[in-house]
């Protein structure tokens, strides 16, 4: 029986990608051609695979058993052919984490797993879009959010204090009063789970109705607004630990309020624990966690993180 292959991995890599153009640039090839080779193999098994949605496709519901079906299979053909060839076989480990872990925590430790590991090739895809494990190729997720996401494993990451900070030439270590902070401009990220409404409230303080305020949608912009001496950022002690450990950075209040959340989460599919490259890749990223929680303990010299 006639397969039509060189279809079948043009749709893979588009119901990877979720994405004709995308899949074209990979294969090297017009969106015209991947577009050919889709409506050809439709036509092969007489159903339709995948509808365009927004700038995107989707996998139809005979799309989604297809792709689940032929993925592995894929892969192992693309390992055998490598192996043929005289190349090391290589194993894929695509991780999605936020921009800002991906950035400001992540990419800085990832060689030492990369080294323990280098039979591994890791894929790091940084954005805030929540993994949809039944249709994308995604072998773990860090996950921004309170942790409840039922039918899957979520483990949490660490617990991260939130505290105030600016560079050391806006304001120095422990100069200024709680009370004091609402005087400045206050940096923010939108998204964070920690806001000053609730920092202003722990500490007791009513802040005045007109506040000189700057938001970012992404929590590593306002740290380095704070580094540049904008103002005074309210942010997690989990992503700015390297600013922090450099003295780019400072927490300029004195007795702040003891402020602690978990709001970064290990999560994937149950079935995916029995993954080795997914279990390698959680007992590293434990590993880590405690180096970097015993670091900041000896290193930062903050009361509330005693």
């Amino acid at each position: 029986m006639y397969l039509p292959l060189r279809s079948i991995s043009v749709f893979n890599a588009v119901a990877r990608s979720g994405s004709i153009s995308s899949a074209a640039e990979e294969l090297n090839v017009t969106p015209s051609a991947v577009s050919q080779q889709i409506q050809a193999l439709e036509t092969h098994l007489g159903t339709s695979l995948m509808v365009k949605v927004g700038r995107g496709v989707a996998l139809t519901e005979a799309g989604e058993r297809y792709f689940s079906m032929i993925t592995e299979e894929i892969d192992r053909i693309s390992e055998a052919t490598q192996s043929i060839r005289g190349l090391r076989p290589v194993t894929l480990l695509t991780v999605r984490a936020t921009p800002t872990l991906s950035s400001k925590w992540l990419l800085p430790r990832l060689r030492s797993f990369l080294d323990a590991n280098p039979d591994l090739e890791v894929r790091l895809n940084g954005t805030n879009e929540v993994t949809d494990f039944t249709r994308e190729t995604v072998d773990v997720e860090i996950r921004h959010g309170r942790g409840q996401w039922p039918g899957l494993h979520t483990e949490g990451l660490t617990e991260e204090w939130f505290f105030p900070v600016c560079r050391p030439d806006y304001a120095a270590a422990g100069s200024l009063e709680v009370a004091d902070v609402a005087q400045h401009r206050l940096i923010q990220s939108v998204k964070s789970q920690v806001q000053w409404p609730f920092w202003f409230s722990m500490s007791k303080i009513t802040p005045p109705n007109q506040i000189r305020r700057v938001l970012f949608d992404r929590s590593h912009m306002a740290i380095d607004a704070a580094a540049d001496g904008i103002g005074l950022a309210l942010e997690s002690s989990l992503m700015m630990w390297r600013e922090l450990r450099d003295g780019s950075l400072v927490c300029p209040v004195r007795n702040p309020p003891r402020i602690s959340q978990t709001t970064q989460w290990i999560v994937c599919p149950v079935d995916h624990l029995r993954k080795n490259k997914v279990s390698l890749f959680i007992d590293w990223l434990r590993a880590e966690v405690a180096q970097w929680q015993a670091e900041q303990a000896q290193q930062l010299k903050l009361p509330f993180l005693d």
